[in-house]
Parts: structure tokens; sequence; C-alpha cells
């Protein structure tokens, strides 16, 4: 399969992403560790591969959607820039910190590779749908490869600068995003407790200056936003999880740069103590439900 896409990572939302690349028409070589995940790739139109060198070899394209940075620096160092015969451009989606993303790039570069990280926004759904937003670092060269099929899997590819500006921009959005959930939160508890119907304080405020994403497409209390993941006991949304592991990657960059991020120390507090209690796999705006005192693990 000549000139095909390498996809390495098949999670909850690259398996969504392989699968669109498919429906765009490209023949995709998929490959993960776990066995379900393939045959779920299988199942969505992909070929299998064996290893991530399999995958890879005389690929035109190699996206990957890994949990971490170790794995990423693991994955590129030991498997992808040996298999990579056909110069493809590289692209990783995956979450990561910045110091990582940037190293990675430099050995690319050092390999004679083009790569970009692309993290993603949007959730499961926007993975599935082909809506999601991808945030780019790398080359202007290197940005016009990706572009083309970034775009088969999300509505909007943003080119955000050099190499690593991809993860710089998602974790300063996930810590904004992170932040306004648990005031979004506050608020709406502070207002049951003034007497207000949460329905009545949602038609008042999601148009009014306190309005925000968490509000109105998100909404953590149930019934205003029939989408929001309140209305699934919080089930199926962006687990709390991930949530703490971007405000953590959000907070090591703050200190390496020396930003002060008063609001976005107290959030990940918050997110962390949330998952200590069992929280975790909730999405994360059942904070709520320990803004409230209503959680039990």
């Amino acid at each position: 399969m000549a000139g095909h896409i390498a996809f390495i990572g098949l999670g909850n939302m690259g398996s969504g992403m392989a699968a669109n690349l498919v429906k765009a028409g490209h023949g995709v070589s998929a490959f993960d560790l776990s066995e379900a995940a393939l045959a779920a790739a299988v199942a969505s139109g992909s070929q299998r591969a064996a290893s991530v060198s399999e995958a890879v070899k005389g690929a035109a394209v190699v996206v990957t959607m890994l949990p971490a940075g170790k794995h990423v620096r693991g994955v590129y160092a030991e498997e992808v820039f040996a298999a990579a015969d056909s110069n493809p451009i590289l692209i990783d989606c995956s979450t990561i910190d910045v110091a990582s993303a940037r190293a990675v790039a430099a050995q690319a570069e050092g390999h004679g590779l083009a790569m970009v990280d692309a993290p993603v926004s949007g959730g499961i759904a926007a993975a599935s749908g082909g809506t999601l937003t991808f945030m780019v670092g790398g080359p202007a060269e290197a940005f016009a490869r990706a572009e083309p099929i970034l775009a088969k899997m999300g509505k909007a590819v943003i080119h955000a600068g050099d190499a690593g500006a991809g993860q710089a921009a998602k974790i300063c959005n996930n810590m904004l995003l992170g932040a306004s959930m648990v005031a979004t939160c506050e608020a709406f508890v502070m207002a049951q407790k003034l007497g207000l119907d949460p329905q009545t304080f949602f038609d008042i405020s999601s148009k009014a200056s306190g309005q925000s994403w968490s509000m109105t497409s998100y909404c953590p209390v149930p019934g205003p936003v029939p989408t929001a993941p309140s209305n699934r006991d919080y089930e199926g949304g962006f687990a709390a999880a991930l949530m703490l592991k971007d405000m953590k990657l959000a907070m090591e960059a703050a200190a390496a740069v020396d930003a002060s991020v008063p609001m976005g120390a107290a959030a990940e507090s918050l997110y962390q103590a949330f998952a200590n209690l069992g929280g975790a796999g909730k999405d994360f705006s059942a904070i709520i439900k320990l803004l409230d005192g209503s959680w039990r693990s």
C-alpha cells in the first residue's frame, strides 16, 4: 500500500480520526497496542499493521495520537524515524508537553523529515464527526503538507507558529477551559443557593457578560443544554482525568517560563482533588458535584 497514511494510536480520539481518513478515500495502515482498538479500526476500513514499523514503511503520511510525551518520544526515536523510507510528513496529534514536541521535531529535522505538532480540540464526538480544530506548530512548508490531511479530520486547521506552538496553544486553551468550567460550576451552585432556578439563571447568564463555552455548550447542570454530559450522569464527555493531565501540562509550562497562573493553579488543584475522590472517569463538568457537596465516589 505505497503512499498510504500510517496511523499510530487508535484510542477514543484516534479511532474516529483514522475512520475519517478512510472515508476521505485514503489508504490507512493502522497500529495500536490494543487488539480491540486495532480490530475496530480494521472494521472501519483501515488495514491492520503488525507494528509501528510495518505501518510506517512506504507511508506518505504518518499520524500519531499517543497518551503522553514519553510515548511520542519513544515511538518516533525507536521506530518511526528508522522505518520512514518515503519522506513522509510526520503529524503528531497527541497532547504533550512543549519540550517533548520540540525535541521530537528537532530529531525529525536531523533525519531530514518534516514534522508538525497538531493537537486537537473538540472531543470524541468531533473526532468521529470530522469537526476537530487542529492547532499546528512547525515550519510553514511542513504545515502546507500537513494541512490537506488534517482538513479531512477537522473543521479548522490553524498554523500557530514554529515547532511546539501547537502544543502551547492547546494547553493554554485547555487551562482556560478548565478554569472557566470551575467558575461556571461555582456560579450555578451559588445561584441555586440564592434561590435562582438553574434554567432561569442559564437563560440570563448565557445571554449576558458571564457567558462562556463552558456554559452555553457544556452546561454543568442537567437541562439547559440537552447534549451536555450533565444530562447523562456526566458520562461520555471529556474525562476529568484528561482535563487534569492538560492542567498539569499547563502548570509545567507556566513554571518553565515563569508565567503567573493563579486561577489555573487553583483549578488544577480542584481537578486533582476530584480525581483523588474517584471522579477521574466522569466528564470534567462533574466537578460541580464536588463544589455542591453531592459527589459520592
